[in-house]
C-alpha cells in the first residue's frame, strides 16, 4: 500500500471554519474520486511530542493499493492542475509519499 501524507497550515488571512467546511465536504469528495484511492483521512493536529509547538496544524492521508496506481493518478496532468488550485487554500505544505513495509492490527 502507498500513502500520501500532506501536512500543512493555513495562510494567516484564512478562515479556519470556512476551510474545515470545504475540506470535509467538497475537497474530501474530490480526494475520494482520485483514481485508485482506497481511503482518505483528514486530521487537525493537536500537539507535538518533544516539541513546544506543532509545526503543522492539519494533515491529510490518502491511500492507494500500489506505487504504480498512485503515480498514474497523482502525477496525471489533469489532477496536478486541480491540486494546484487546492494548494492556493493552504500554506507551508509538505508531501510525503510512503510505501507500506509492514502492517499489523488488533
Amino acid at each position: 500500500m502507498v500513502k500520501l501524507t500532506v501536512m500543512y497550515n493555513l495562510p494567516p488571512e484564512a478562515d479556519h471554519e470556512e476551510f474545515i467546511k470545504w475540506r470535509t465536504t467538497e475537497h474530501h469528495k474530490e480526494n475520494m474520486e482520485i483514481p485508485g484511492v482506497i481511503k482518505s483521512d483528514f486530521y487537525i493536529i493537536k500537539e507535538a511530542w518533544l516539541r513546544s509547538d506543532a509545526p503543522y496544524r492539519y494533515m491529510t492521508e490518502i491511500y492507494w493499493p500500489d506505487m504504480g496506481t498512485f503515480k498514474r493518478a497523482f502525477f496525471d496532468p489533469d489532477y496536478q492542475a486541480k491540486l494546484s488550485e487546492s494548494l492556493k487554500k493552504i500554506s507551508d505544505p509538505i508531501f510525503l509519499i510512503s510505501e507500506e513495509m509492514l502492517s499489523e492490527s488488533r
